[in-house]
């Protein structure tokens, strides 16, 4: 092989130069795709959502994405302090991520006061339309959709099955937060399936976990036959307390799944977990382009109706055979 002679090794060095400075750009324009970035704000506690953050996650995982990998999220927990809403999530509209995901109507004011162009997914909501989160199911017309259900008739219900379950009783106790906007409109429609159900209302307040024991000790002296506990992110998080404290004061409950699970008399309504688990679908379309102003909200068509026996017996409760013959589960 001939020598390369003073001028080719000049040569040589200058294109080995070249390609070295060349080479950083070429890296950059070869970078790694933007991991996106989940901003969650929630109303309550990881360790009281447990079972709903694994339904969300395991949603993520149904549709290829893997947190820590191709998904990062930033999680904020208002401990079931609505007032820490707001702050957290300015926090989350600073770094800028890509979706908030939330929960309820505190947690979806507090998105939507926090920003008006991140997208916002909520997991479920009390009534999006009544409580001014959307324009309409069909075109939310905002930054915000997800799921929604009609709170105030689902509690209306719960009210006439404690009533067909318990036929002699005349003053049942309402649980409600009184930080939850949604709960103002419940109280509306409760009163008026109250009075055609013959049944006096008493209303009794719950911020945090701290008024649990004294709003019991309220409906004791108002001599309450019966509870209707209101969904709520607080409530929910904190569905065995609730269950033990209606157990020891013997006063048999209607609420969410939770409560019954939970050692609860009754429960009617959606199934969060499966709402929780579908959440991930709005975020994977935003994620690819969808504007949230076009997803239509989807509204929970799916109530249930269950019954636990071992409660019933323990609170000398005789359940109706009309009761029994309607229910979708029963745990005896």
């Amino acid at each position: 092989m001939p020598s390369i002679g003073l001028h080719g090794r000049l040569l040589l060095a200058v294109l080995l130069l070249r390609g070295l400075l060349a080479a950083p750009f070429v890296a950059e324009s070869q970078s790694v795709p933007k991991v996106p970035r989940i901003g969650f704000l929630g109303a309550a506690s990881a360790s009281g959502y447990a079972s709903q953050l694994e339904a969300f996650r395991q949603g993520l995982r149904d549709l290829g994405y893997v947190e820590g990998q191709n998904l990062l999220v930033e999680y904020r927990w208002a401990e079931g302090r609505y007032e820490r809403l707001a702050p957290l999530a300015a926090e989350l509209a600073a770094l800028k991520v890509d979706v908030i995901l939330t929960h309820g109507t505190p947690g979806t004011q507090a998105a939507k006061l926090a920003t008006s162009t991140i997208p916002i997914v909520v997991v479920v909501v009390g009534d999006a339309v009544a409580t001014g989160l959307v324009q309409s199911l069909a075109r939310p017309g905002g930054n915000v959709t997800g799921s929604s259900f009609f709170q105030p008739e689902l509690s209306a219900k719960r009210l006439e099955l404690l009533r067909e379950a318990l036929p002699g009783a005349s003053r049942v106790a309402v649980l409600l937060n009184p930080g939850n906007p949604i709960h103002a409109l419940v109280a509306r429609d409760l009163d008026t399936r109250g009075h055609e159900l013959g049944v006096t209302l008493q209303y009794v307040n719950a911020r945090t976990v701290d008024d649990f024991v004294r709003a019991f000790e309220t409906m004791v002296k108002g001599r309450a036959q019966g509870l209707v506990i209101l969904d709520d992110g607080m409530l929910i998080a904190n569905a065995a307390r609730l269950a033990e404290l209606a157990a020891r004061n013997r006063l048999p409950a209607i609420g969410f799944s939770e409560l019954v699970g939970a050692g609860a008399f009754m429960s009617y309504g959606v199934s969060f977990p499966a709402l929780w688990r579908q959440a991930p679908t709005f975020v994977d379309r935003i994620l690819k382009g969808a504007k949230p102003s076009e997803i239509p909200i989807e509204q929970a068509s799916r109530f249930e109706l269950i019954l636990n026996l071992k409660a019933a017996k323990v609170l000398n409760v005789q359940v109706p055979p009309a009761v029994l013959a309607r229910a979708d589960s029963i745990i005896r």
